[in-house]
């Protein structure tokens, strides 16, 4: 089993900034792209930023040059450095993570708990 662990949220400000981390842990044999999603209540889900396992990224338009993702293989963790926040950015955060946990099973994706980021004045 696949156990992905996120924290870092909390209160901020506008034009704050935050960082949060998303560490998987358990039977892992590689670990392929790690996206951040975030959600607010009665919306749908949206990507944020994805990391390739080469550390290629991609962004979401709203958060492109405010957002970073990135990633320590070593700790099996993504990190997304969130800066220039504005209200428009309260959300819940979600970690997913897509994992092989055998060489020869096909790579799952799995989900963190959500960690929530509120941007207020």
């Amino acid at each position: 089993q696949v156990q992905v662990v996120e924290s870092g949220g909390g209160l901020v400000q506008p034009g704050g900034s935050l960082r949060l981390s998303c560490a998987a842990s358990g039977t892992i044999v590689r670990i392929y792209d790690m996206d951040w999603y975030r959600q607010v209540p009665g919306k749908q889900r949206e990507l944020v930023a994805v990391i390739s396992s080469g550390s290629i990224t991609n962004y979401a338009d709203s958060v492109r040059g405010r957002f970073t993702i990135s990633r320590d293989n070593t700790k099996n963790t993504v990190y997304l450095e969130m800066n220039s926040l504005n209200p428009e950015d309260t959300a819940v955060y979600f970690c997913h993570v897509i994992v092989s946990s055998a060489s020869r099973s096909p790579p799952r994706g799995y989900w963190g708990q959500g960690t929530q980021v509120t941007v207020s004045s």
